[in-house]
């Protein structure tokens, strides 16, 4: 499996781009990151234009199994955080087939 860009190697890369200095970058990168977190706990959506949206959702109780045993056990109502991405990226990434 193929490793993914590391946060430095973005924060270089952003920078590089946009003529910015490395701190700045990371510093926007940050910022995003915390914005990001804060509005979809505040709101329950987060959109990045372009790219997706973070999406806080709420999960039922149900009953599932304990795999080892398959015994039934009740698993608990949850938030969870869901990120759906954006048509115009999936179409880029994975067109669809025809």
């Amino acid at each position: 499996m193929a490793a993914g860009m590391t946060k430095t190697a973005l924060v270089r890369h952003l920078a590089e781009k946009l003529v910015l200095t490395n701190k700045q970058t990371a510093a926007f990168l940050d910022l995003l990151a915390e914005t990001a977190v804060k509005e979809t706990k505040k709101n329950g959506v987060f959109v990045i234009p372009g790219l997706g949206r973070l999406v806080k959702a709420e999960r039922k109780a149900r009953l599932g199994r304990n795999p080892q045993t398959g015994e039934t056990i009740k698993i608990k109502a949850k938030t969870v955080v869901k990120f759906r991405v954006a048509k115009a990226a999936k179409d880029v990434i994975a067109p669809p087939k025809k």
